[in-house]
């Protein structure tokens, strides 16, 4: 009985330990099912593996990300790859406290970027004099918008932006009928589509390849935390593997209602099915499309202010942190 007792006190002295020498990490995302992989790392042990405690904070806004970002509140995000182009280039929609150094360091979704609208909407023709909701009108997705409006016949001043907030809270604002239409990234359509909402378009059917969320972090804090961040590529990568057996649908099915409570079975498995089988969706590995980035920078220099011409993927790029986690596997 003594020994059963020491042994317990050994494993809960151990457990203390590791977890107070594990490394902390401030990672502010968008909030919803594009998080899973992240969801899986934790569950699954591999995050704290690589003596990571990984802490996620959601973001109301992107500009609140990436003044936390910028200002040192968070080490990694996860955003838009325009998000970084943006701010870079001095384009951003919210000010800095000072000149950024953001970078995308992998992949995460491509595509799955939707435009989703009222039930009564049958064409992009039926949103003239309306107003659409974005989360800010000169980053993320509403480049994105505006190219499926400009390719639908509309011009910029046939409709309006209205500023709601993260995807979710978008989501929310279309089925509250506050805005004609949004943009949305999956699975976030799927609840409005199962209550009549109609999908307008597909954003890769129209512009072509898209990065869409990616990881991204500040170069300083890469530079000086560079084993921590391969750690963190390497766990998060070992997520999504799991997260796209098949056989570990169910578990993940549980994980994902666990973390959005309100999902039904049903709403959580079709979330999988649209988000890890592709061609949109979970990146396999979460390798970066150069492609996809090259998407973004025409976009941005059709419709970015000041106007730019931007043509070289790899200045908001580095991918040396994902080479190292992959050749560590």
């Amino acid at each position: 009985m003594a020994a059963t007792r020491l042994l317990a006190a050994i494993a809960i002295a151990t457990a203390s330990f590791a977890a107070c020498a594990a490394e902390k990490l401030e990672v502010i995302v968008f909030p919803g099912g594009f998080n899973w992989p992240i969801w899986a790392a934790e569950a699954q042990g591999y995050f704290a593996r690589e003596g990571l405690d990984v802490h996620v904070t959601p973001t109301p806004t992107s500009m609140f990300q990436m003044q936390g970002l910028a200002d040192g509140k968070f080490d990694i995000a996860f955003s838009t790859v325009d998000n970084v182009v943006g701010y870079q280039e001095g384009q951003g929609e919210a000010p800095l406290s000072k000149a950024p150094d953001f970078f995308v360091f992998m992949g995460g979704q491509g595509g799955a970027v939707r435009l989703v609208v009222q039930p009564g909407i049958k064409s992009i023709q039926d949103l003239k004099g309306k107003s659409l909701a974005v989360d800010a009108a000169t980053t993320g997705y509403a480049f994105v918008l505006r190219k499926l409006l400009q390719q639908g016949g509309l011009a910029e001043g046939d409709y309006s932006f209205d500023k709601l907030g993260s995807t979710s809270q978008r989501a929310e604002a279309l089925m509250q009928d506050k805005t004609a239409g949004t943009i949305l990234t999956s699975p976030l359509e799927i609840l409005p589509e199962s209550k009549g909402y109609k999908r307008l378009a597909n954003a890769v059917d129209v512009i072509g390849p898209y990065q869409a969320v990616s990881g991204v972090a500040s170069r300083s804090w890469a530079k000086a935390h560079a084993d921590t961040l391969v750690k963190f590529i390497r766990a998060y990568v070992e997520g999504l593997d799991w997260l796209s057996e098949p056989k570990n649908k169910p578990e993940a099915v549980a994980l994902y209602r666990k973390h959005i409570p309100a999902a039904s079975e049903v709403a959580a498995s079709k979330a999988w099915d649209a988000l890890v089988p592709g061609p949109e969706g979970f990146q396999k590995k979460a390798k970066l499309d150069m492609a996809g980035v090259a998407t973004v920078l025409k976009l941005r220099s059709e419709f970015g202010r000041p106007q730019k011409q931007l043509d070289d993927p790899s200045k908001y790029v580095d991918e040396s942190y994902y080479r190292r986690a992959m050749e560590a596997r």
